[in-house]
């Protein structure tokens, strides 16, 4: 078990010691209050097939809380929706923001373990910014966590990661990420 009171995470050290001064040297900030940082990291699973079994939107809660380390809630429909065969307060997904010490050991987990678990990997997409400084990026198969057991899984379930910065551009976010190693492609 670890020692929590003493630990610190590996990218929070190094974004301290290493990141900050790069990003203060390469953006020529005069106040280190404005450098770019972390601020959250939102992680979903929207099921599909919740409409028909609602014992999935179970399963994918258990499995994002195992991947995200802290409990993820359920989301539910807002409106009715007759063509989707959708009821206001059905359960159609789950959901879980990170933040601190846990924000920073998941981004640790999904660059250094899952990313290259990843089937024909070759980097993320450079283009996913929303024009605010957040970046959005998507997996096909959640199995790429060390903490899913594969023979237990009984469907396969995508996920939507949105890291949250306090850049204001785009191009301060892109830096801000390539230090911390995210692999872009472009």
């Amino acid at each position: 078990m670890l020692d929590t009171a003493n630990y610190t995470p590996r990218l929070k050290t190094a974004y301290a010691e290493t990141i900050r001064p790069a990003m203060k040297e390469e953006f020529g900030y005069k106040n280190d209050m404005m450098i770019p940082r972390l601020d959250k990291i939102v992680l979903n699973m929207g099921i599909g097939d919740a409409v028909k079994d609602t014992k999935k939107v179970k399963a994918a809660q258990e499995d994002l809380t195992a991947i995200a380390g802290q409990k993820a809630v359920i989301t539910k429909a807002k409106n009715s929706i007759a063509g989707f065969r959708v009821r206001e307060d059905m359960p159609l997904g789950t959901k879980v923001t990170l933040r601190g010490d846990r924000m920073y050991e998941f981004l640790d987990r999904l660059i250094t373990v899952a990313m290259p678990r990843v089937r024909d990997f070759r980097g993320v997409s450079g283009k996913s910014f929303d024009g605010r400084g957040n970046y959005a990026m998507g997996l096909k198969e959640h199995i790429v966590f060390p903490e899913i057991d594969f023979d237990k899984v009984v469907d396969m379930l995508g996920m939507d990661i949105v890291i949250c910065t306090t850049a204001n551009t785009d191009a301060e976010a892109k830096a801000l990420l390539k230090h911390f190693n995210l692999p872009f492609n472009s």
